[in-house]
């Protein structure tokens, strides 16, 4: 529960008085040995009758005269007594008195009619539940922290207002171009009358302000990560109102590059360097990774399509006897590899490295691995949903703006020239 006092926003304290009344209050609640919260807690108290006062006032103005006032007698309504409900909040169960009238008419807002939980548990409940506990582990914590017993079937059921949210995410108009988009799939294990490995297709896209932002989440089918369902995904988002895509970033799914093209046929599909050099790395002992990995940098850096070329030839010359099917990985990957050479020296970074959308699926990979598995597809989506969304104070986020965004924009109109224009028009 949130409750907002109102003061004077030239200044940056509460109230005058309210600490010396907070601690006035504490002092005696440990005189007397009441506890803050829980049952019978000091601040349940004090919440019950600040929802009763707001009731009272409520009351008030639906009858239109004070309690016991004259005004009252015979004006067509009058107040009934009250009845006693039990409101859960994130410092546990308060117990109030509601109102009522005679007429039965009285609807009130601060606890509304058949509401048992006010909004700061709710918000609670979904947050522990991004965090990829299970409905079960808040049941417990709930109890443990706050002595707010919740079912596990209420959880889902408060979870659950979130998938209309999702949808609409899911399905919001997009930018005419994104400069870059980057996609991967990462697995989780859903349980589809057995558990199955599936594969979470994400999308990751940034714009022409420089501002990365997930556009959207797809649970593919069992049988691995494939090109044909990336096809469906890709159109999807050129049906939510991307024209074009300047470079488009993946891993070197086979068929993935064509996939691409066929939706954006002026794309620039990039390999993620990074994976390369891992998967080069794979292959190779390692006592011999720093020599790879400083052989495999020379090309990634190289000034030119020719010097990449040069520099490639000699690693191959040099390795390819003692780990041939790392040079054959390289050779095959080339063509989707080569356009990263021709990009100026500030976009690279960003199709380089893949820490945006690595993180993020860093972040996917917690909440799911706490869980071992879904019960259902909607489940792991609403998880991996809130996930995307959620913005780390203090933190570095997968989402945000990238940093000299300006200069990198400038390279692309050049590099692009006149494509950035006519797919906005």
């Amino acid at each position: 529960m949130t409750i907002d006092i109102e003061h004077d926003e030239t200044v940056g304290s509460p109230p005058e008085g309210l600490d010396e009344i907070a601690a006035a209050l504490v002092a005696q609640a440990r005189a007397d040995g009441v506890a803050l919260t829980g049952d019978g807690g000091l601040l349940s108290g004090l919440i019950g009758r600040v929802l009763e006062g707001a009731l009272d006032v409520e009351m008030t103005d639906h009858v239109g005269y004070q309690p016991h006032a004259a005004e009252g007698r015979g004006s067509g309504n009058s107040r009934n007594g009250t009845y006693p409900k039990t409101v859960r909040t994130e410092i546990g169960d308060v117990p109030i008195s509601v109102p009522r009238d005679r007429n039965g008419t009285f609807e009130p807002v601060t606890v509304p009619v058949g509401q048992r939980r006010l909004s700061g548990l709710d918000d609670m409940v979904v947050s522990l539940y991004a965090k990829g506990l299970t409905t079960g582990d808040i049941a417990a914590h709930l109890d443990d922290i706050y002595s707010t017993s919740i079912d596990r079937s209420t959880i889902s059921r408060i979870t659950d207002r979130i998938i209309a949210d999702m949808e609409s995410w899911q399905s919001r108009p997009l930018d005419a171009i994104y400069p870059v988009i980057l996609i991967d799939g990462i697995r989780i294990k859903i349980r589809d009358g057995h558990v199955t490995n599936r594969t979470v297709y994400v999308a990751m896209g940034i714009n022409m302000d420089g501002e990365r932002d997930v556009l959207g989440l797809w649970v593919g089918p069992t049988g691995g990560e494939s090109a044909k369902y990336w096809l469906g995904v890709l159109t999807e988002l050129r049906n939510r109102g991307v024209n074009d895509v300047l470079v488009m970033c993946c891993d070197g799914l086979k068929g993935l590059p064509d996939s691409a093209r066929a939706v954006w046929p002026l794309v620039d599909v990039q390999l993620f360097v990074v994976h390369l050099v891992r998967n080069s790395l794979r292959y190779a002992s390692k006592k011999h990774w720093p020599a790879v990995t400083r052989g495999l940098k020379g090309i990634y850096t190289a000034p030119s399509l020719d010097a990449a070329t040069d520099r490639f030839e000699t690693f191959a010359g040099e390795w390819e006897p003692i780990y041939p099917a790392m040079i054959k990985a390289w050779r095959d990957a080339w063509d989707d590899f080569v356009p990263f050479l021709e990009f100026p020296v500030e976009l690279r970074q960003i199709v380089y490295t893949t820490n945006s959308i690595e993180s993020l699926n860093a972040r996917f990979r917690k909440a799911a691995v706490r869980r071992g598995h879904f019960p259902t597809e909607d489940a792991a989506l609403k998880v991996l949903y809130l996930t995307a969304i959620e913005r780390r104070k203090n933190r570095t986020n997968p989402t945000g703006r990238i940093n000299g965004w300006k200069a990198i924009l400038n390279a692309l109109t050049i590099h692009y020239h006149g494509r950035i224009t006519a797919a906005t028009q």
